[in-house]
């Protein structure tokens, strides 16, 4: 089933959704088939999950679903998901490639620097290891319960094997070698890659919901080792999403389950379950070159005790190995900007604020016009964004966004193509200058051609631009167009006297005539050389990779501070090198920005 735009606003609306600033999360049944017909397994008549044994490791009172085994059913009019028939629940077997053991390629410092601290344009890879139902909805036919999450999955399709060869087939078809390729022909220098607990194999599941179907998961972390290495041969970052946590950090199938509780925050097993899965992605992760960091949780509840939570995370995941201290970890604010806007200023280490932004989810978002929507972007939005990234040194992404209206905010515009044009570029540019980084939600859906609201493939060239490079224009065929460093170095005019003098006395008064003073001794004016001189570099390092921008500024310059030592930046004189770092690094990309065009 794919939901029209007025379909999809009308059940919204329906399931009082209103109030929520979350994804579409269907609860409609799918073609003819209800789902008490639909076919669950357990592996017995008596048989129930985990959570609920009075065996099981996990938290046995917090009420889990009990999914009971149901008979198959034929009554569905739907098309089939390649591998499956029509007619029935039937999967037919897939032979599934065998992946072996996953390895990364060795580890590259410089090349990792540039992952990690470039500006990002990026695109969610949703629905691929975390499933949800108004994006791949074919997979949803014979799953069991609501249908709605991939618990629903695991659990249906009649069996374990069928459902394992199910999403073995999906997970090697959705997305290969060519969509990397693709995303980084035209820009795409990152990607999003939500996965769940259950990503990463059957010692994971148990304990959880998981348990009785991790036969399931066998393989699939080895297919998000080959997904993060299909990125890295296209020159692609990524970012590992915690999409689904053990409990669930905020009730929504779109974190694996389907029964609306959220279980992670007050339930310590759960908690633990969590930090261990976050120690294994720190340990495994924190050595990949194209990894940008590791996401701690997606959308969770902004309960009392979350702020709390992501501090006890990111000790844990800093005390890995010497190398995890400065790793970047992501956080989403829970929809509250400034609240986590303080929680990342107030920390020094390399964090990340997560904001989401759409507007299909109001009452007020269904009725604004669209051209309203884009103002709203260019003013009250734009100026909050700029505010948060001001206050935590830039380490702020806005990744989810994406084009999706309402027919009814589109149905006053003269224009209603030309309406969604601006308004969904008019996102992306006050995200690409105010923020680290924007991903769009996303990349891939079934019937994507349809839907350039919220299908990125469909949206290239059409509601999006064709290209989304940091300078307009892809790596150069002919690198020499880009000036040698050596030359850089040569051509930068560093900055000359008076401008120090400006810069170090107080409001700018005084210049050389003046004499010596405390201000304009040697000591500050070598903080003033060598940021200028760090920055100006800097842009040239950047662009040989990729044509990349620096994106996390304030970061890198902090981190840079740490890394020159107080022999080099003497304690007092580290805002001068800020200051000047950002005055070159704005020189060495003009200078780029005239060599390409």
């Amino acid at each position: 089933m794919v939901l029209t735009t007025q379909g999809f606003t009308f059940l919204l609306q329906s399931l009082g959704l209103a109030q929520t600033l979350f994804k579409p999360i269907p609860q409609a049944t799918i073609g003819t088939a209800h789902a008490d017909s639909l076919p669950a397994y357990t592996g017995s008549s008596e048989s129930k999950l985990a959570t609920t044994s009075s065996d099981s490791p996990g938290p046995a009172s917090l009420g889990a679903t009990n999914y009971q085994a149901k008979s198959m059913g034929s009554s569905f009019a739907t098309v089939p998901q390649p591998g499956t028939s029509s007619a029935s629940c039937t999967v037919y077997p897939y032979d599934a490639p065998d992946l072996g053991e996953q390895a990364f390629p060795p580890f590259d410092q410089a090349k990792a620097t540039v992952y990690r601290y470039r500006q990002q344009q990026s695109v969610n890879l949703g629905s691929w290891f975390v499933h949800e139902q108004w994006m791949t909805p074919s997979l949803f036919e014979c799953a069991a319960g609501d249908q709605v999450s991939e618990l629903d999955i695991a659990s249906g399709w009649g069996s374990p094997d069928a459902a394992r060869s199910l999403l073995e087939r999906h997970w090697d078809t959705f997305i290969n070698d060519s969509d990397f390729q693709y995303l980084a022909s035209i820009g795409i220098n990152t990607v999003r890659l939500p996965i769940g607990y259950w990503s990463l194999g059957p010692s994971f599941c148990q304990g959880t919901p998981f348990e009785p179907f991790s036969d399931v998961y066998q393989d699939s972390w080895s297919r998000v080792v080959r997904a993060i290495n299909s990125a890295a041969n296209a020159g692609i970052g990524v970012l590992v999403d915690l999409h689904g946590a053990p409990g669930s950090q905020n009730g929504q199938p779109h974190s694996g389950i389907s029964d609306g509780n959220v279980n992670l925050f007050d339930n310590d097993w759960y908690i633990n379950k969590t930090m261990s899965v976050l120690t294994f992605l720190m340990e495994e992760l924190v050595n990949v070159t194209n990894i940008a960091g590791i996401q701690i949780l997606n959308e969770p509840k902004n309960v009392a005790n979350l702020p709390n939570f992501y501090s006890q995370a990111i000790t844990t995941m800093r005390q890995v190995s010497p190398a995890a201290q400065a790793f970047p970890l992501y956080i989403h604010d829970g929809f509250d900007l400034e609240q986590y806007s303080a929680f990342v200023a107030n920390r020094s280490d390399f964090v990340v604020q997560d904001h989401h932004s759409y507007f299909v989810f109001t009452p007020s978002d269904v009725a604004e016009p669209a051209s309203q929507h884009t103002e709203d972007i260019r003013g009250s939005i734009y100026d909050s964004l700029q505010e948060a990234s001001d206050r935590q040194r830039r380490n702020l992404v806005v990744d989810e966004f994406s084009c999706a209206l309402t027919d009814q905010s589109l149905a006053g515009e003269a224009d209603p193509d030309k309406a969604r044009r601006d308004f969904c570029e008019g996102q992306m540019n006050i995200y690409q200058n105010v923020t680290a980084g924007w991903a769009f939600w996303a990349y891939n859906k079934e019937q994507c051609s349809d839907d350039p609201g919220w299908c990125f493939k469909a949206a290239v060239g059409n509601s999006l631009p064709s290209t989304f490079f940091s300078y307009g224009t892809g790596p150069l065929a002919d690198p020499s167009r880009l000036p040698a460093l050596s030359d850089m170095a040569a051509d930068m005019s560093a900055p000359s006297h008076e401008d120090m003098a400006a810069t170090t006395q107080p409001n700018g008064a005084g210049s050389a005539s003046d004499g010596p003073t405390a201000f304009t001794t040697a000591v500050p004016a070598r903080a003033i050389a060598k940021g200028y001189s760090d920055g100006y570099l800097s842009a040239k390092i950047f662009a040989l990779f990729g044509m990349s921008k620096l994106g996390f500024t304030g970061q890198y310059m902090n981190d840079s501070i740490a890394a020159l030592g107080p022999a080099v930046i003497v304690p007092g004189t580290e805002e001068l090198y800020r200051q000047w770092f950002v005055e070159g690094l704005a020189d060495g990309e003009a200078l780029i920005t005239s060599a390409v065009d």
